[in-house]
């Protein structure tokens, strides 16, 4: 029989990697865990290129000349010419604006109040027919709009609201309330039905719930929402194209923005002026950036409060 004399402190436990031992737990991931951040960073530096160069290019073609522009599109301005932007208003960049925010100031609040309430009562109030509601509010983000371009354009006809604000803010409400349905649902189904029952013990009718204790509750929810309407709304172009035309020669015009940066390129003609067209789109550009610039935190708490909860 043989006696194994070991040391002292020394554990019987066999050492990692010695006859024959399983190695240490996690041992070979830092290569690859390595290799997985330098991808997906080098993935996120060129998409990041992608997006910023074009902004960039734009904006930097707004102050110079056309020569300037066709010798070379990424070289800085020899003189930074702002007269660009006060052609580009005059030639009616201004109006197009106002338009824009006009039915955008009724259009996203209508947006977010109708698509909460529906939104609400349907993740915390059961009653037959429940689902079969949300599904259909649900079906409406995955039905084209291209589909509906005719039969929208002979019912908003019909109701005599072509060419007028209030018929293109009900069709921006309708078209933005399956996505403000979807994602405010998910939202208010994880907030906690604690509270909802105290404010019932407390005798707070279902209207002061909602907009007293529910709604501040969802804020995360409503802003993140709500900065997608806005931009969906803002560069929204195949709805007012087909629904704010002049119907007749006294009809005034009421384009939209994406529309009036269509017909700043008609007036060109063959006459060039990129300098106006690029402060059009720069002008269009700088309240969306702004916007998201803003509120991003708020946006990416939104996406993954529901998550998280």
């Amino acid at each position: 029989m043989t006696t194994v004399i070991k040391a002292p402190g020394e554990s019987s436990a066999e050492k990692p990697g010695a006859g024959g031992g399983r190695p240490a737990r996690g041992a070979g991931r830092g290569s690859d865990g390595t290799a997985l951040n330098v991808f997906s960073h080098g993935f996120l530096a060129v998409w990041a290129v992608l997006i910023v160069l074009p902004l960039v290019w734009l904006t930097l073609g707004s102050f110079k000349t056309d020569a300037q522009i066709g010798g070379s599109a990424l070289s800085w301005p020899s003189n930074w010419h702002f007269d660009a932007f006060s052609r580009a208003w005059d030639k009616g960049i201004g109006d197009y604006f106002a338009h824009t925010l006009i039915v955008m100031a009724f259009s996203v609040p209508l947006t977010m109040l109708l698509g909460s309430m529906a939104a609400y009562v349907l993740a915390r109030y059961p009653f037959p027919g429940n689902r079969v509601v949300y599904y259909f509010f649900v079906s409406g983000a995955m039905f084209p709009v291209f589909l509906a371009l005719v039969p929208l354009f002979f019912m908003v006809k019909r109701f005599d609201m072509l060419n007028t604000y209030q018929g293109l803010i009900l069709v921006y409400v309708a078209y933005s309330m399956p996505f403000t349905v979807f994602f405010m649902h998910s939202f208010f189904r994880t907030l906690p039905t604690a509270v909802h029952e105290a404010a019932v013990i407390d005798g707070a009718s279902d209207s002061r719930i909602f907009f007293q204790v529910m709604l501040p509750m969802a804020r995360p929810g409503l802003i993140s929402v709500g900065i997608f309407n806005v931009l969906g709304q803002w560069n929204q172009y195949i709805l007012p194209s087909v629904l704010m035309q002049p119907q007749t020669g006294s009809d005034p015009e009421r384009y939209m923005l994406t529309q009036g940066l269509i017909q700043l390129q008609y007036q060109m003609g063959y006459e060039t002026d990129l300098p106006v067209l690029f402060a059009g789109v720069t002008i269009a550009m700088i309240p969306m950036l702004v916007v998201y610039l803003s509120f991003q935190r708020q946006i990416q708490a939104g996406l993954t409060s529901a998550t998280l909860k």
